[in-house]
């Protein structure tokens, strides 16, 4: 038995797949492009596995996909591959809808075929997840309930648009021709190898390099903080017991604002790496024009998780960003390779213009 994983060198991706592979015996190709935040390092941990396979190559090649899954007859289809960072669809869009629509598009009608083909027991329990994001509902106010699977989409960024696209594809991919489609929608991830474009480690890495710490407009925006690790056993869950057709939230019932994530970040930074001067590392804190667009607040209503397939966050937010904090400051040589000049670059064009 074989699964076939695409995006899985990126930061959600490659975590799933060695967690996948500490927990079970089935195989999975690894399908993924290695864009700027594809990284083979996240995977070296399965270096001489037999029972992981990688493949530099991209889900808009069709030809590519189509003979993936003629070798490997994967039972399951994991679709991670996407560009995923807000600030940079608003620069470059152009790519969001290259990699989100017409990449989903590509994979969704390589598997159509594919699944069509199947026949016996395999075909009925054949299964395509399509991960993607709570962005795709759009913003809340402070008092909103959140958001439920029920919740209409309302995207406000290209990125989420995107997403919200590629989610509307898969959903009319089993509507119109029955391919048994799984969608997820979670809340904002962190944890070890998320690539420091985003704000948890782009907080770290800014606070030892002793740079300003960029807060967009006055820090309030509320997020609701899953643990990497949580979210790959809800994937596991809604993989193994999900109803095809139907969606599922993964959040980590963590709402925290911006502002109060870097001051944690601090916090944990003071006391496991103090400054030389024994300043705390909020002194480097500096707001900074808003994103444009910037949605007030993201909250996930989970109970569909919890009801249907028995799973709820284990992860505590402290927990969990303690962790990964220790982790960032241990793997010097993982943030080192990653950290090169298009990083440098992108970095200083994105928040320092805006200071």
């Amino acid at each position: 038995m074989t699964l076939l994983v695409t995006g899985g060198a990126g930061f959600i991706g490659s975590r799933f797949v060695l967690d996948w592979l500490a927990c079970h015996q089935e195989s999975v190709v690894n399908l993924d492009a290695l864009a700027y935040a594809g990284n083979p390092m996240n995977l070296a941990a399965l270096d001489g596995d037999p029972r992981h396979r990688f493949v530099h190559g991209s889900v808009n090649d069709g030809a590519l996909v189509a003979a993936l899954l003629a070798e490997h007859r994967p039972r399951a289809v994991l679709h991670f591959a996407a560009e995923s960072h807000v600030d940079r669809s608003l620069a470059g869009p152009g790519a969001f809808v290259a990699t989100n629509v017409d990449g989903t598009f590509a994979l969704l009608e390589a598997v159509r075929a594919y699944w069509q083909r199947l026949s016996g027991p395999a075909k009925p329990a054949f299964r395509y997840l399509q991960v993607s994001t709570d962005e795709v509902y759009g913003t809340l106010g402070p008092l909103d309930p959140a958001f439920t699977e029920a919740t209409p989409f309302a995207p406000n960024s290209p990125y989420a648009a995107s997403k919200a696209a590629a989610d509307l594809l898969a959903r009319a991919w089993h509507r119109s021709y029955g391919l048994p489609v799984l969608i997820t929608h979670c809340s904002n991830n962190y944890g070890p190898h998320q690539f420091p474009e985003k704000l948890i480690p782009l907080t770290i890495e800014r606070a030892l390099e002793g740079a300003p710490l960029p807060v967009y407009g006055d820090g309030l925006q509320v997020r609701d903080w899953l643990y990497v690790d949580d979210h790959c056993e809800a994937l596991r869950r809604v993989l193994a017991e999900g109803v095809p057709g139907r969606s599922y939230n993964i959040g980590g019932n963590a709402e925290h604002t911006n502002l109060d994530v870097v001051h944690r970040i601090c916090a944990l930074l003071d006391a496991q790496r103090p400054r030389a001067d024994g300043v705390s590392y909020r002194a480097q804190i500096a707001f900074v024009a808003d994103r444009p667009g910037h949605d007030r607040r993201y909250a996930i209503d989970a109970s569909r998780m919890a009801t249907e397939l028995g799973w709820v966050p284990g992860t505590a937010f402290d927990d969990g960003l303690a962790r990964t904090v220790a982790w960032y400051l241990s793997r010097r040589d993982w943030v080192d390779a990653v950290k090169d000049g298009r990083y440098r670059d992108w970095v200083a064009s994105q928040y320092e213009a805006r200071a």
